[in-house]
């Protein structure tokens, strides 16, 4: 499938390690909780695409805020019957809706943690894929803000679990929380 501005990665040997296995570093911590998955900022479909493909049983959620990537990732539901796409931003989707989401380059890791945990449901988690600057503390306080905790740390990962209801106010409106981060 042609790609272009989806990444740019121009090598295929760079391309695959960065987009395929860096996904399925992530495998088997995804696969310790059990639902329904969203990948938030899918895009170009990882680490969605791959976590459908290796979790047929499990039902996998794009959502992407860009139309002209929503729709690349739309040719990808044809081969994998348990994937879907939603066209739109985190903030506006329908709060508690899933079991597990996760993020890889979606935002800061405090701003991304503000716009995933809404989505998921009381108990559920968030999983995102960050590098070494992270700062831990600064994601746990923004989940404490809203419903969630930080649980883990594993090497290249922020593990938040949804302590509670989304608090009202949250989501934010779209571009405040890059704007105003909570912490």
């Amino acid at each position: 499938m042609a790609t272009p501005g989806l990444t740019a990665l121009k090598d295929p040997v760079e391309a695959r390690r960065v987009l395929l296995d860096d996904a399925q570093a992530g495998l088997e911590l995804v696969r310790r909780f059990d639902g329904s998955i969203v990948d938030v900022g899918s895009g170009g479909g990882t680490p969605g695409i791959p976590l459908a493909a290796s979790l047929p049983d499990r039902r996998v959620t794009l959502l992407e805020a860009e139309r002209r990537k929503s729709e690349f990732l739309e040719r990808w539901t044809a081969d994998l019957p348990n994937l879907s796409v939603v066209w739109g931003r985190a903030e506006s989707q329908v709060t508690d809706r899933y079991e597990v989401a996760v993020a890889k380059a979606l935002a800061h890791p405090p701003v991304a943690a503000e716009w995933c945990l809404p989505l998921v449901q009381e108990g559920g988690v968030v999983i995102l894929w960050v590098g070494p600057s992270a700062e831990p503390e600064r994601v746990a306080c923004v989940a404490e803000k809203v419903g969630g905790e930080l649980i883990e740390s594993p090497p290249g990962f922020l593990v938040l679990r949804k302590t509670g209801p989304t608090p009202p106010g949250f989501p934010r409106r779209p571009g405040i929380a890059r704007k105003h981060p909570l912490a």
